[in-house]
């Protein structure tokens, strides 16, 4: 038995190791369909500043919704923001009702300019738009599986792995799942951290609301079963030794 479960292992290190085959090279990275795309439930922070930064004060001063976020250690606090609602509007200053989902930030951001000059509202405003909710969640064989805030809006897959204390041992490197909404549906993805091909893979790149998740190799599932086919019988022994200890000291 001893044998088998030797060769097992050195088969199998290979398995354990990023990138295995890869050769001093180079690779183009793909920004080009990086930018998102606003989204329902969106939480976005719209920043206005014109020549006249006295004017521009009414629309910062509604930078605040009624959404409580929970931090990592259950803590509560008023998160600032607009709120993308479930039609896709946010409610702005002077602006009522505008159309978030759908439009790219830049659109957005370029939209709401038009509007302020169009109404004689602001001269030359300038507005900048950001996500407060900008997250990944990583799950499975990770040294730490969270759901991570991303403040830069720019996360590789293996940036977030690191974030979650890297692969575990056991972690199956060949198989890693991602999870991603796009237009309302849900896309399944297997990537392989074995290759180098995961470098100009459109998915190297997260996007928000990734999911990430790392499924256990067959040695901790073999392990865990023969577990639990042992640990009955542990018990049983026991069991009858605390028994029979019992039964001598009478």
């Amino acid at each position: 038995m001893i044998i088998p479960v030797l060769f097992s292992g050195c088969a199998n290190t290979r398995n354990a190791v990023y990138f295995s085959d890869t050769k001093s090279t180079e690779y183009n990275s793909s920004m080009e369909s990086l930018e998102p795309v606003v989204q329902k439930n969106d939480l976005l922070s719209i920043t206005v500043n014109s020549l006249n930064p006295e004017a521009s004060e009414i629309f910062n001063a509604f930078n605040t919704s009624n959404v409580r976020s929970v931090s990592a250690s259950n803590t509560v606090s008023p998160a600032t923001g607009y709120l993308v609602d479930q039609d896709g509007y946010i409610q702005f200053p002077m602006l009522g009702r505008v159309k978030a989902a759908g439009l790219s930030k830049k659109a957005l951001k370029n939209h709401i300019e038009q509007e302020l000059l169009d109404r004689k509202l602001l001269l030359s405003p300038l507005v900048d738009i950001r996500y407060l909710n900008y997250k990944v969640s990583i799950l499975g064989e990770v040294g730490r599986p969270s759901v991570l805030t991303v403040p830069n809006e720019k996360l590789t897959l293996l940036e977030a792995l690191g974030l979650a204390g890297d692969l575990t041992i056991y972690a199956n490197r060949n198989n890693v799942l991602l999870i991603r909404e796009e237009e309302g549906k849900k896309k399944l993805v297997r990537l392989d951290l074995t290759s180098d091909e995961i470098f100009t893979s459109p998915y190297y790149y997260l996007k928000s609301n990734d999911i990430i998740y790392v499924e256990p190799n067959k040695t901790k599932i073999a392990s865990a079963g023969a577990a639990r086919q042992w640990l009955p019988l542990v018990l049983s022994s026991l069991t009858l030794v605390v028994v029979s200890i019992d039964r001598l000291t009478r």
